[in-house]
């Protein structure tokens, strides 16, 4: 009698314990879900923060005498202006 008692109490708390580590198990495989959906979802513009940028924006304003060179010769108004 008291064997069966035993094996029953035994056979109860492996069972209780399974269910604890199912249940833990699940929580973690759905947690390291949402994260890597979170991780590898679709960069959407302007909802993620790019860091650095240019020492000297201001510069960028009013574009040099070279600049200006290289885009009429880009956009083909030097070649008008010869012929």
């Amino acid at each position: 009698m008291a064997d069966d008692l035993t094996k029953n109490v035994t056979t109860f708390i492996l069972i209780l314990m399974f269910i604890g580590m199912m249940a833990f198990v699940a929580i973690r495989a759905k947690k390291n879900r949402e994260n890597m959906i979170d991780n590898h979802a679709p960069k959407v513009a302007g909802e993620d923060e790019m860091e650095g940028g240019a020492r000297n924006p201001q510069r960028f304003d009013e574009p040099d005498e070279e600049a200006l060179e290289e885009m009429a010769e880009l956009l083909g108004e030097d070649s008008e202006d010869e012929a």
